[in-house]
């Protein structure tokens, strides 16, 4: 009688051989040995993957994965990489091994051409002698910073998800100095899998934290205020930073956001006024709908308010059931103050227009309706009244047209190379010779680069700085021009010993309307820097302004890129150029009916000044 495999007793007859009994006996004790040892790996098996399981963070997760391989496979030593979607090595870890040694792996010379060529196996790789192997494919010595036999037992798996590789797992040196088993590559493999859903996992989980960070940010730094209700309880469940701004606005030093919103009161667009509990919010949450674009003014009872655009937008859960309510809030001042600028530019210009059109309608009418002869002479005098007014006329439309090309992206220019120090000198005789005062000082260094520029409008530039520092100066003061080279670029600057700027206003100073939000710079029609600006960046260059303050002058300087930076192509980022044609220039006068600027007076002619038309939007261009 003798136990079965199956645990109970089995009768042998009397006539069985005894060499055969023995040898089933001795199966039969081998098959209990690998059972026992099979029943013990799974119960590891089983009690490694409880224990990983049961582990959230993603590092430890993987660290238990490479420690219970190398367990359970008897490794001596394990590693885990993570590989990026381009293949890099992105992470790894180590078990067996201090971080030092760790960490002299990845310092091994020839040891990214080692992981490129182990990183790349399609699947299970046993080898009994890995240093060995590496040799035999030509590849670098491995000289491994930790003890191990000179035939290094190896084993290595893929972790693949969808069947994508997310990294490798290597193990090696098997205890005793044995080699690495078929079942060990199985139980690896196990693992590698196991890993695979973890590192899957983990990705996910970061993209999604990703994706709400950039998704909190964007809303965070939205120009736009965003609000949040509970629906249940209508409570305020978060806001952002522009929310906060205009909120900030209403309430009082001591008011929490949840007391200012017990007082606000809004006002439609029909006049009616009603509390937040009587606002259709709650109804909107009832029905689903939402509100859109609706000119609403938000009261506090001390009379400071706020207009704004609202929009409502119930948030619906799986289920059709609202869970929230996002309203959104637009402050509308900035939209208001651009209209009323707008208004004031119109009147601005039909002011600047009206004047040469009362002068030339004067002169005309004096001529006509004289009622005795006029010395020819004195007709003249009319008639170059009449031609200045005209000019003021077409240099305004000018300036116009310039701005809305600037806009556009069409402003055209045509750069090429020139020196510096002719375009300040060209921009100087402009200046002078058209009624600008002659105290300048030029301070150009030598031996400048060739600069890639459209001359009429870089001397267009350079004469609206100059009468921009005229016009904010006195009459006695000096003003500096100076060229420098800059790296790859040429620094000109126009410099003036005038009223100076303060700090605030120094990043409005080339926005349209500037001068007109601005009463300390005089007159103008706040498009003479804007189209400095636009024209500067146009050959891809910048512009700015420098002032210490009040009374201590004002410093603008523009750079040009030099023929050299030009042809490497570095005018990367600069604006589009359009280049104007000759058909073009023709439109320009035909639509404007004016001559081309810049045509020099007779000598000896009388010069007029001209109306009260700012000399900052005169452009000197021989166009």
């Amino acid at each position: 009688m003798v136990p079965s495999p199956v645990g109970h007793l089995e009768w042998l007859h009397p006539g069985y051989p005894q060499s055969t009994r023995g040898e089933e006996m001795k199966r039969h004790e081998e098959l209990m040995r690998e059972n026992e040892v099979l029943r013990d790996r799974l119960a590891r098996l089983s009690e490694a993957s409880l224990r990983i399981s049961e582990d959230l963070d993603f590092n430890s997760v993987l660290q238990g994965v490479l420690d219970s391989a190398r367990s359970l496979t008897g490794a001596r030593y394990g590693v885990i990489t993570l590989q990026d979607d381009d293949g890099s090595a992105e992470d790894f870890l180590s078990s067996g091994m201090t971080a030092g040694e760790a960490a002299k792996l990845w310092e091994l010379p020839g040891w990214p051409r080692h992981f490129e060529y182990l990183g790349k196996i399609p699947g299970p790789l046993r080898i009994p002698d890995l240093l060995g192997h590496i040799r035999s494919l030509g590849l670098p010595d491995l000289s491994p910073p930790v003890e191990v036999s000179p035939e290094v037992s190896f084993l290595a798996s893929p972790v693949l998800h969808l069947g994508k590789r997310v990294g490798t797992i290597y193990l090696a040196e098997k205890e005793h100095r044995q080699e690495f088993t078929q079942e060990d590559e199985e139980t690896l493999v196990l693992f590698a899998s196991q890993a695979a859903t973890a590192i899957a996992n983990a990705r996910r989980h970061r993209e999604e934290q990703r994706a709400r960070a950039d998704l909190e940010t964007l809303i965070e730094t939205s120009p736009v205020g965003v609000v949040v209700f509970n629906a249940r309880t209508g409570a305020l469940k978060s806001f952002n930073r522009e929310a906060r701004r205009i909120g900030d606005i209403l309430r009082n030093p001591d008011q929490s956001p949840e007391m200012l919103l017990d007082v606000l009161t809004f006002k439609r667009g029909d006049g009616q006024e009603v509390s937040l509990r009587e606002f259709p919010m709650a109804e909107l949450l009832r029905a689903g709908e939402t509100l859109r674009a609706e000119e609403i003014v938000i009261r506090v009872p001390d009379g400071r308010s706020v207009t704004t655009i609202v929009n409502a937008t119930p948030i619906l859960s799986d289920e059709g059931l609202v869970e929230s309510l996002v309203v959104t809030l637009q402050d509308m001042e900035a939209v208001e103050e651009l209209e009323r600028l707008r208004a004031e530019f119109l009147a601005m210009v039909s002011h600047e227009l009206r004047g040469p059109l009362t002068s030339i309608k004067g002169s005309a009418a004096t001529v006509l309706g004289s009622a005795v002869d006029i010395d020819p002479a004195v007709v003249r005098q009319f008639f170059r009244i009449i031609e200045d007014q005209a000019d003021n006329m077409n240099d305004l439309v000018s300036d116009l047209l310039d701005v809305a090309r600037i806009e556009t992206g069409t402003l055209p220019v045509s750069p090429e190379p020139a020196e510096p120090a002719a375009l300040v000198d060209r921009a100087r005789n402009a200046f002078i010779s058209s009624g600008g005062r002659s105290n300048l000082t030029i301070d150009i260094d030598p031996g400048l680069l060739l600069v890639m520029a459209d001359r009429g409008r870089i001397v267009q530039v350079l004469g609206n700085l100059l009468s921009n520092a005229a016009r904010h100066s006195s009459e006695s003061s000096f003003i500096r021009v100076s060229a420098a080279q800059e790296d790859v670029h040429v620094a000109i600057s126009v410099a003036d010993e005038g009223r100076g700027i303060p700090a605030e206003n120094l990043p409005n100073l080339f926005r349209k309307f500037s001068q007109v939000q601005s009463k300390e710079q005089g007159g103008g029609t706040g498009l003479g820097l804007a189209i400095c600006k636009g024209i500067v960046e146009a050959h891809g260059g910048r512009i700015w302004a420098e002032s210490d303050g009040p009374g201590l002058g004002a410093r603008f300087t523009f750079t040009l890129p030099t023929v050299e930076e030009h042809v490497s192509g570095t005018a990367i980022g600069s604006p589009p150029i359009a280049t104007r044609s000759r058909r073009q220039k023709r439109e320009d006068r035909e639509r404007t009916g004016a001559r081309p600027r810049g045509r020099r007076r007779p000598s000896g002619s009388e010069v007029h000044p001209r109306h009260s038309f700012p000399i900052g939007l005169r452009s000197y261009s021989d166009r």
